[in-house]
């Protein structure tokens, strides 16, 4: 059958693509097309990730029979049913117990096995049994700004008497000599006449030296710790090994070994010990093998890698938001509970010493003045962060040294490592400075906070010194503060970076190591450059 003829209308279609066939393939645009889609894909890197064991179903050993009803065999009904032997023995099934692992709801402790998702966690186990045994940096605070490292220790030869019977140390410079050129000496009039042992330098405030822009993010430094939301990371304070533990929305608690042999796995391990969002993680100090954990269920659990056991230390039927610890007194947990409630529970008693209502609403963030323990501040959502002294604090009158105001919630409030300055973080994109003897200059500086429902709330930081703020931004970066130019003076930024980093946490010990976590589980580690 011969083809119709075309039209003129369909003669001059045909015309008109092949006369664009001709264009495109002189300049050969098909080409530089695949070459710009393939320029413009992201590479999706390989990252260090948590692995869950998938739990083995026994194989049956008798083989499967597949019934058949009496209808479709051609037999007639059978109308005397199951035997009685048939029914004692299904009942008989039916009232074994069956062996059940224990809960994250249960009350009482957890085992550490129970409450892993991967297939051993022993390298974990050795690896901080190892942190706990080895000789670290002591408990005091150490802070290093520029080329002088000054370390506060207790009654060290050599050293002068400073406040609240703390002792400071000598001044290391450059080389190798030792002074003990810089003057401190104690304020002699704190806030309401009270003196909050902060310190004052005779000479000027010493720039720390670090340079923002040598700050890198490697690849290797990248990981999937948790699944889901992360709500809090805390780096191990200890020089011998690095390691990060995070914890979730979902109760899980995971931790990364970064310097983990790579024929041992990744280096991350997860455990489900709560059944709500964690709310705090407290590394001891003292024994680094035992770590608290506070979470939304109301639960607080003590990590003992020693006993390979989630001890549960207390249980409360209110809501656990935050949870803090003096650093002269770790066997004394603050945690804020309920609607403004702060308590303290003596774990040497396993009783509350005293309880408190501070705020109106719900406690978000608990921080301890580090020169003076006496010394705490506090944030909560009725749009307030109070200074307390605990010395005037009782049941009867509470008193505020200071309160700083802001129009939202306020989910975070720091003292700087020298107790001179507080850092509060607001929903309503202000980031407050408060400085000064008695905190009096407050100053909000501008920085968008709105991170939705979906990403966790940003919490600005404190870095290694008083000299820079560090808090995340919605544009995958992260903005540094200065609080003495009021403003955002940098932003970390890096091609690996697939996430909006929102809870931070700096290496005490290592200047220039700075994690940041995001809501969908990952980690970043920043380092500082070669």
């Amino acid at each position: 059958m011969a083809s119709p003829e075309l039209t003129d209308y369909e003669r001059k279609r045909l015309e008109n693509i092949r006369r664009n066939d001709q264009m495109m393939a002189s300049l050969k645009l098909h080409s530089i097309a695949a070459q710009v889609s393939a320029s413009t894909k992201r590479p999706r890197a390989e990252t260090k990730s948590y692995k869950v064991c998938p739990k083995k179903q026994p194989k049956t050993q008798t083989p499967i029979v597949i019934r058949r009803s009496l209808r479709t065999r051609g037999l007639p009904p059978d109308a005397k049913g199951l035997s009685d032997d048939a029914i004692e023995s299904m009942v008989r099934t039916s009232k074994s117990p069956s062996p059940s692992k224990s809960s994250p709801r249960d009350l009482g402790p957890l085992s550490m096995r129970d409450a892993y998702s991967g297939a051993s966690d022993r390298a974990l186990i050795e690896a901080l049994l190892g942190i706990a045994n080895k000789p670290q940096l002591s408990a005091s605070v150490k802070g290093e700004i520029g080329r002088f490292e000054v370390s506060k220790v207790e009654n060290s030869s050599g050293a002068c008497e400073g406040i609240d019977g703390l002792t400071y140390g000598l001044i290391k410079k450059e080389g190798n000599e030792i002074e003990d050129g810089l003057k401190l000496e104690p304020l002699t009039e704190g806030i309401d006449g009270i003196t909050c042992g902060l310190i004052k330098k005779e000479e000027s405030d010493v720039d720390s030296g670090l340079k923002l822009e040598s700050l890198t993010l490697n690849s290797e430094n990248i990981a999937r710790v948790v699944p889901g939301r992360i709500t809090n990371v805390s780096f191990f304070p200890c020089t011998s090994s690095r390691m990060v533990v995070v914890g979730n929305k979902f109760g899980n608690v995971g931790f990364w070994h970064i310097d983990s042999k790579e024929e041992e796995e990744s280096g991350v391990y997860l455990y489900h010990p709560h059944t709500g969002p964690i709310s705090g993680i407290l590394i001891q100090q003292h024994c680094m093998s035992k770590i608290f954990t506070s979470c939304y269920d109301g639960f607080i659990r003590l990590m003992d890698a020693e006993k390979e056991v989630f001890d549960l230390v207390h249980s409360s039927e209110e809501t656990i938001y935050s949870i803090c610890q003096q650093s002269k007194d770790p066997k004394c947990l603050y945690f804020a509970e309920g609607h403004g409630g702060l308590s303290v529970w003596d774990e040497r008693t396993g009783n509350f010493s005293n309880q408190w209502s501070l705020h109106e609403d719900r406690i978000n963030s608990i921080s301890f003045n580090s020169e003076n323990s006496n010394v705490m501040a506090t944030s909560s959502t009725d749009g307030t962060a109070c200074i307390w002294d605990l010395r005037s604090i009782n049941a009867n009158k509470l008193k505020t040294l200071r309160t700083v105001g802001h129009k939202r919630a306020v989910h975070s409030a720091y003292f700087s490592p020298s107790g001179r300055s507080l850092v509060t973080t607001s929903i309503d994109n202000t980031v407050g400075i408060s400085s000064g003897v008695n905190f009096e200059d407050i100053s909000m500086i501008y920085h968008d906070n709105r991170t939705g429902r979906w990403i966790s709330s940003f919490r600005a930081i404190w870095g290694w010194d008083d000299e820079y703020v560090f808090i995340g931004n919605m544009k995958r970066g992260v903005d540094v503060i200065s609080p003495v130019e009021r403003r955002t003076v940098f932003t970390l930024q890096s091609p690996h970076m697939s996430a909006i980093p929102c809870r931070f946490d700096v290496h005490p010990f290592n200047v220039g190591m700075l994690a940041g976590a995001t809501s969908g589980g990952q980690v970043y580690i920043w380092t500082l450059g070669c």
